[in-house]
Order: C-alpha cells, then structure tokens, then sequence
C-alpha cells in the first residue's frame, strides 16, 4: 500500500496527515498550533540554527506522534508540504509562479529537499501563485485537487477563510485571483475595534440565522463603512443584543466580500470548503439572489488529492 505524508502548514495551524495514495484515504492524523508564524518567531530566536534543519526537526517531531498512532515506522515516506512553507517566513521561500497558468498540478511549482540521515524522508514543498497585484499559498494545491467542469464561460471557485480568495478559471486555465480580508476583518473588529464591546461569541442556529441573512441583504444598497457602524446601535439602540451582532457583523462582512459574485456572468460558482463557513456562504449567495449554478467541494479532499497528484507526477 503506497502512502505519503500530507502537510497542510498555514500561518496559525499545521496538519500531519498519514495518506493512503490510491483511495486518499487517511490513515492517521495530527494537528498542532504551531503555524509558520510561530514557528519562524521561534526560529529567530536561534538565529545560528539552519532555518531549513529547525523547521524539518519540527515536523519530525509530529512525525512521532504519527507514527505512535499508527504503529509503524513512517521512514521513507514521502512529506508534501502545501501553504505558507514557501513564504518569506517559511520553512524555503520559494517564487511564486505567475498567473495565467494551468492549474493542473504539473503547472505548480515544487522544490524538493532529499533525504538524508537525518530526515529519512523527501520533502516536497510547493510554491503558491501570484497575479500582478495578489498572491496566494495552499489553494493552488486545492484547486489542483478540484473537479473543474469543461464549460464555454468562466467558473469562480471561492475558498473562504481568513483570507478568502475568488479563483477564476476557463478551460483549465488559472485567469486571475483575488483575495479578501474577510475573516481577518472579522476578528480584528469583533475583538479589537469599537463594536467589541456590542458582540458576543456564538453558534449560528435556526434563531440566529435572521439576523445573518438581514446583514448580508443590507450590503447590497448600503457602505460597508456606513453599515458597520449600525452593529453599535443596534446594541444602543435595543434593536439587537450582542449575540444577533455577533452575527450581523458576520453578515455584513460576507455580504460584502459575495455581493459583486451574485451579479457576476460566471457559468458555475463553487465554494471549497468544510463545515460552518461553506454553509454561511451557501445562505449568503442565496440571500443576494444568486441566479447561476451553485456547487461545492469538500477544502480538505482537494488539498489531499492535489497533493497525492504531484506525488504520482514524481512517482513516474
């Protein structure tokens, strides 16, 4: 049974995963907070230290845990790294590869770091993609694992997050991206700015779900620097409580990013994700009245199947 290691290392998480190359099954996994942000932090603390030896002695590290779970050496096995490893504060910056490109996986530009004593396992790290004006690490191995349709118009694939990106692809080819600073905006107002004070942590539910879809529609006739500061008076003003805000601002936020989607001329939009975000972009898109042919794919099957692709394309 032929396996490889699937790293997903952003810049406030990573992910070890244990996968079964034919089936994309896992096998096993394990997860730390270390992102690459903390890691490059610590890094710089032992400026001596080989940048490329201090991050690999990291992974090893989780590499015991994976393999104490599964319950067999993992030597020789090969380590696909996708997301920030590549960035100026990663594991081996590497230059991103520049828009219009193909997006299959052989269009992805990879470096590999052979084994040695040390690390018995070959590390493959690929690189992300820019346009002239935006950039982006871990979604080009996504889109490599996603099913695109053959289709005469453009399709717009949409990875929320705290950067969300809008991918735009015709005929297999990358044309352009764009990203968003939703989710970041998100917790810097919800924590950070005025409105703190008006917002409370909460679970969307059926009771919530008004107050979200109200925000999204809001946008669409009104400033976003406007509308935000709506999310202190509704508090003053009795109209919501703190909970509803949590909420509202979440809608105004994504409201905003999707607002220009819902009246775009795209054949198919397709929203890569998992869990409660893929299901607040689904209600967020219907809330503007969205016309065209919405679908979506499970983020953490692309990743594993656009990295398992690159892995077969070294395999030949």
């Amino acid at each position: 049974m032929e396996k490889f290691i699937s790293c997903d290392w952003g810049t406030t998480s990573f992910r070890l995963r244990l996968i079964e190359v034919v089936s994309n099954n896992i096998l096993t996994e394990t997860k730390s907070t270390q992102g690459i942000a903390a890691t490059y932090a610590l890094w710089k603390e032992q400026p001596d230290t080989d940048r490329v030896l201090f991050y690999t002695n990291f992974i090893l590290q989780q590499m015991v845990v994976l393999e104490q779970q599964y319950g067999y050496s993992l030597d020789d096995i090969t380590i696909l790294i996708s997301g920030m490893a590549s960035a100026t504060i990663g594991m081996l910056e590497l230059p991103y590869k520049v828009i219009p490109l193909q997006i299959a996986e052989a269009g992805l530009h990879t470096q590999t770091i052979p084994a040695t004593p040390q690390c018995r396992h070959t590390i493959i790290i690929i690189s992300g993609v820019r346009s002239a004006n935006d950039a982006m690490r871990g979604e080009e191995t996504m889109m490599a694992g996603c099913a695109i349709e053959v289709a005469s118009g453009e399709q717009l694939f949409i990875f929320p997050g705290t950067h969300s990106k809008h991918i735009v692809v015709q005929n297999g080819i990358l044309k352009d991206l764009k990203t968003y600073m939703t989710g970041e905006i998100f917790n810097l107002l919800s924590s950070k700015s005025i409105l703190a004070a008006s917002v409370e942590v909460d679970d969307l539910s059926p009771q919530m779900n008004e107050a979200f879809l109200k925000a999204v529609k809001e946008t669409i006739d009104s400033n976003i620097l406007n509308a935000l500061f709506h999310v202190r008076t509704n508090l003053l003003f009795g109209v919501a409580g703190r909970k509803e805000n949590y909420h509202h601002l979440s809608g105004l936020l994504i409201g905003e990013e999707l607002k220009a989607v819902s009246t775009g001329n795209y054949a198919i939009v397709t929203i890569v994700s998992t869990g409660n975000l893929l299901a607040l972009y689904i209600k967020a898109l219907e809330a503007l009245d969205f016309k065209g042919k919405l679908q979506f794919q499970d983020a953490d099957a692309a990743l594993i199947k656009g990295q398992a692709l690159i892995f077969n394309r070294y395999q030949q």
